[in-house]
């Protein structure tokens, strides 16, 4: 028998070190979860995020493409921007416009990856669609799994905040069946973590990871909490006594579009001080608790000795309003709706435990990660690789971020489109035919005076305007 050469036993070896080396690939999505969380200097209690954002790059001032859960979801998964994928509401599923588009995990599938979801990944309804496959992207997946556990049984027990008839009308609180997509809702729920929906997505996570497998892994794992109704066991409510909850001052509305604020016409749904306190109870209960159950995952992942050879992201589809300018939830145009978390750990870094304050987009999430896998993505995407950041997160990032929601139906839209740099934030409504918003950040964080009608910032407002066209 012939005896393979010297070479090409060199060249086995190294096709085999090359394999070896392949990074695997940990997302960690959570729905509906603004940047309060502890690491951000937040009030949410998150050890183990704040734990996971020592070892890798937390990102400060990143902004999803759309202020919704499916816009946003089609833009970071495929890297387009919701202008491409025309993607603007929870019922387009985004093949519909872009069939050819080769998203995150299909393209690492496509590099012989065993490429996995567990939970929401592409949308689902909440509560009433846990446990399906909702607006699901079959070629992105070789194996799904939808857990689906006792919160979605104990509608029946859940409290909702149901706004009253008339503008001076108070809120009250119904328990019952609502339509929990749209209102303010809770429960301090009997039982421990592992029955709930969570619980069952972090334990299949954890029986993924456990499995031995001879090719690399990407493993998308969709938490739906803190996503209304606001669901976790009781202890985790005990965190956050009501009296020490602080409230945002009151809402001043003057001066601004009304589009601006359609996402809660009416300021506070009409709540009392008491309701506020509940529902932000809840909505921060709800992220410990998801933090718990992404704590397990990253533990299973230690525990098999993958973490080193392993990138983990964590992101939110969007941010979230709690009371601020007396919009509560989402579909705003205000930083905390638009701004998300975002945590990058990923083997030989440089920057790993330093933050950064660039302004960073959702949709450079897909050629971040390709490039950190070195693989090569699409020539169409979007947005654009992150890690020149990861390994300098102070580096200066000249680039700005573009949000858009759509205030009006169809056959009335009303677009809103806002870009957030260094500085400002300026956001037009209707190209500017329904108002306008100019907001300076360097003396005005939470967003309280617009200045779009100021004379002396005509200049800023020109060049603002310009890059939001051209979205550069």
């Amino acid at each position: 028998m012939r005896l393979p050469t010297a070479a090409l036993l060199l060249a086995c070896v190294s096709a085999f070190a090359a394999e070896a080396k392949r990074l695997n690939v940990l997302l960690l999505v959570s729905d509906d979860c603004r940047a309060s969380l502890g690491t951000y200097g937040g009030p949410a209690l998150t050890p183990n995020l704040d734990k996971l954002a020592t070892q890798g790059v937390r990102f400060d001032r990143t902004y999803c493409q759309y202020a919704l859960c499916n816009p946003s979801r089609a833009s970071f998964l495929t890297g387009l921007r919701p202008d491409t994928t025309k993607v603007v509401d929870n019922a387009v599923q985004f093949r519909t416009n872009v069939p050819d588009a080769v998203t995150l995990p299909e393209l690492f599938k496509q590099q012989g990856y065993a490429v996995t979801r567990i939970g929401k990944l592409y949308h689902y309804g909440v509560p009433k669609e846990i446990g399906t496959n909702g607006l699901d992207d079959p070629r992105s997946w070789e194996k799904v799994w939808n857990p689906r556990g006792r919160d979605c049984d104990d509608e029946d027990k859940i409290f909702a905040i149901v706004g009253g008839q008339g503008p001076d009308a108070p809120a009250s609180v119904k328990v019952g069946t609502h339509n929990y997509g749209a209102t303010l809702s809770w429960l301090a729920a009997e039982g421990g973590d592992a029955e709930q929906t969570d619980g069952k997505i972090a334990a299949q996570a954890q029986a993924f990871l456990r499995e031995k497998r001879d090719q690399p892994f990407f493993l998308a794992v969709g938490f739906f909490r803190p996503h209304t109704p606001y669901v976790a066991p009781k202890s985790y409510f005990d965190l956050y006594p009501k009296d020490q909850i602080s409230l945002p001052g009151k809402p001043d509305r003057v001066g601004r579009p009304a589009q601006a604020y359609f996402s809660t016409a009416k300021a506070d749904y009409g709540m009392n001080e008491g309701q506020k306190r509940s529902v932000i109870q809840a909505y921060y209960a709800s992220q410990s608790f998801m933090d718990a159950q992404l704590g397990l995952v990253l533990a299973e992942l230690e525990k098999q000795g993958l973490a080193e050879n392993t990138v983990v992201v964590f992101l939110s589809d969007h941010g979230y309003n709690l009371g601020e300018h007396g919009l509560w939830q989402k579909r705003a145009l205000f930083d905390p709706s638009t701004r998300v978390p975002f945590i990058v750990r990923a083997p030989g870094i440089k920057g790993a435990g330093k933050p950064s304050a660039a302004i960073t987009e959702l949709v450079d999430l897909y050629p971040t990660v390709a490039d950190l896998c070195g693989v090569t993505p699409p020539k169409a995407l979007e947005g654009r690789s992150l890690r020149p950041l990861l390994d300098d997160p102070s580096k200066p990032w000249p680039h700005a971020a573009f949000t858009q929601v759509n205030a009006g139906g169809k056959k009335e839209p009303i677009v809103g489109r806002t870009i957030r740099t260094d500085r400002y934030r300026y956001t037009e409504w209707n190209e500017g035919k329904g108002g306008a918003e100019l907001y300076d950040h360097a003396n005005d964080a939470g967003e309280n005076h617009n200045l779009a009608a100021d004379p002396a910032q005509a200049k800023v407002i020109a060049e603002l305007r310009n890059r939001l066209k051209q979205q550069k």
